[in-house]
């Protein structure tokens, strides 16, 4: 295989982060706590936002109940740990960003942001170890598992001395943007592989513009704010991506146990 071709997603990441480093410090808005919808739901503060988190528990423990039983199936052992790690971290999701929603303060957001780093490095893991199934899936796991955890301390260490910056933690969120897809082609994975996983990163950016413009979102839509729409989008890409792990269960489906796809990459050596 031609070393470029296999080193490139580290390329990539190791790009934006040198990106990130000579922009410099990335602060978070003085207003990101200050939300749209305000407004108590059946007796909840926030209703909306706290409410609309339980869509990542939903996900994460159809997830677990239906792919636990059979983490040993050829289809998902080689993985199992990052996409263990991935749907735990979903449950875990909804309890921090419900628990954050509740009374929003930099204080609590920690407890929102930590899942979703662990999230990402749960998908990268997964995928690293079906792109490359000779390497230590549960080492990369906990060492992805590390530097997300990392990332979001080192905000809040730096958000305490007065100047968060939020940069380590938004190469974590990116950088399964930008690699699983480069992956996917480099080492051939299905199609339904690719589908799933392209919906999900479609419907994850579309969750951040939502995000973005929740307080636009919220005088257009009236019942309904930007963040709230952003816990909904970014159910649904889990969602995608939980659905294909269990499609993957099913007797003649591209990457179930008679049909697993030949992962060593399609490219020659030049």
């Amino acid at each position: 295989m031609n070393r470029f071709f296999r080193h490139l997603p580290l390329l990539l990441v190791l790009c934006a982060g040198l990106g990130l480093l000579l922009y410099g410090p990335i602060a978070q808005s003085e207003r990101y706590n200050e939300f749209a919808d305000r407004s108590a739901l059946f007796g909840v503060p926030n209703g909306a936002d706290v409410l609309s988190s339980a869509g990542f528990a939903i996900v994460g423990l159809w997830g677990l109940a239906r792919l636990w039983p059979a983490r040993m199936h050829r289809a998902l052992s080689t993985a199992w740990p990052g996409y263990c790690l991935f749907l735990v971290a979903l449950v875990l999701v909804a309890a921090g960003s419900a628990f954050y929603h509740l009374a929003p303060d930099n204080g609590r957001l920690v407890w929102d942001r930590l899942p979703i780093a662990l999230a990402c490095a749960g998908l990268l893991a997964g995928v690293r170890a079906d792109s490359r199934p000779g390497t230590s899936r549960r080492l990369a796991a906990v060492l992805l598992a590390i530097a997300a955890f990392a990332s979001v301390i080192w905000w809040r260490l730096t958000d305490i001395a007065g100047a968060g910056d939020l940069r380590p933690y938004l190469l974590v969120q990116a950088s399964p943007l930008l690699v699983i897809p480069v992956w996917h082609a480099i080492y051939g994975a299905p199609r339904g592989e690719r589908l799933a996983f392209g919906a999900a990163i479609l419907l994850y950016i579309a969750a951040k513009i939502a995000e973005l413009n929740d307080h636009a979102l919220f005088s257009a839509l009236e019942r309904m704010s930007g963040h709230t729409v952003k816990h909904l989008l970014a159910a649904s890409a889990s969602a995608a991506i939980t659905f294909q792990l269990i499609r993957r269960l099913r007797p003649g489906t591209a990457g179930s146990a008679p049909n697993i796809p030949d992962r060593r990459p399609p490219l020659t050596a030049n």
